[in-house]
């Protein structure tokens, strides 16, 4: 059987299909009788092989892209994780990203294994794209955060922020619609990506974090030779105090350093508060 001529326009072709290098995709031309569909398998095959050899790699670079719906009643936040800053700032990257942040919202699943079973395009889903944009950079590439709200009708919005670069995104819902609180939204959700609170107010604390700061609370305290008996009223003097630091509502609001970030909200509107928040980085 004769050999298979491979055309610079034939490569020219599944490279822009694909984004493989160049050698690699006629390589899988090659392999594959010049048949594009059958080149793509190739590919993706190389790229499955690849992934296996890369699993333990550390992805900590990447974009993370925060989106919400046109009418504001849902909101997504997802972080595609690469191995370094070059692939993580390339237009490419960053394409596919927004690519697949705009599947998220539109399919808006409920876990991340439901998003990466979502069709990409008529032919391969958002999984295969992945592997495939892996085989054509070389590097681990995966989608490591995905995080989302939805409000009811009626009753709130959700608010975006990307932050420094697609290197942080938050979405934050609050109570009331309109696009009178949208300024308000987003001021919230920039603090909470300067301020990283762990929580939304003090009941959603999670418990064993609790316990930890009453433990280091009450050690401090004993360290600094503190009857055995105040140990505990101490410890939860600065347990308050770890609130006030680290839940939204509470913090300190950072464009005026006289009120909280609940009383920011309602100096907008007395009723208005913040109802749940995501907040996703890299590294």
């Amino acid at each position: 059987m004769s050999e298979v001529t491979i055309s610079a326009t034939d490569v020219k072709n599944l490279r822009e299909q694909t984004g493989a290098g160049m050698m690699d995709c006629k390589k899988a031309l090659t392999e594959s009788g010049g048949n594009i569909e059958k080149a793509i398998e190739f590919l993706r095959k190389q790229g499955q092989k690849l992934s296996i050899k890369r699993a333990d790699r550390d992805a900590k670079e990447g974009a993370v892209i925060a989106l919400t719906s046109a009418n504001r009643n849902k909101g997504i936040i997802i972080r595609l994780s690469c191995e370094t800053d070059f692939v993580g700032k390339n237009e490419g990257f960053i394409t596919l990203a927004n690519e697949l942040a705009n599947i998220a919202l539109k399919e808006f699943t409920d876990t991340t294994e439901q998003l990466l079973a979502c069709s990409y395009n008529s032919s391969i889903t958002v999984a295969e794209k992945i592997t495939e944009y892996l085989a054509a950079i070389g590097e681990k590439v995966e989608i490591a955060s995905y995080e989302k709200i939805e409000t009811k009708a009626g009753e709130g919005q959700v608010l975006p922020y990307i932050h420094a670069g697609n290197r942080a995104g938050v979405i934050v819902a609050l109570n009331l619609e309109g696009p009178e609180y949208i300024e308000a939204g987003k001021n919230v959700a920039m603090q909470i990506a300067a301020m990283k609170p762990v929580a939304l107010d003090k009941n959603g604390v999670d418990s064993a974090i609790i316990e930890k700061e009453i433990e280091i609370g009450k050690e401090q305290a004993r360290t600094e030779g503190k009857p055995e008996e105040m140990l505990e009223k101490i410890a939860l003097g600065k347990l308050n105090k770890f609130y006030q630091e680290n839940t939204l509502l509470a913090q300190t609001y950072v464009k005026d350093g006289k009120i909280s970030v609940g009383d920011y909200l309602k100096s907008v509107n007395k009723d208005l508060t913040a109802t749940s928040f995501r907040h996703v980085a890299l590294g």
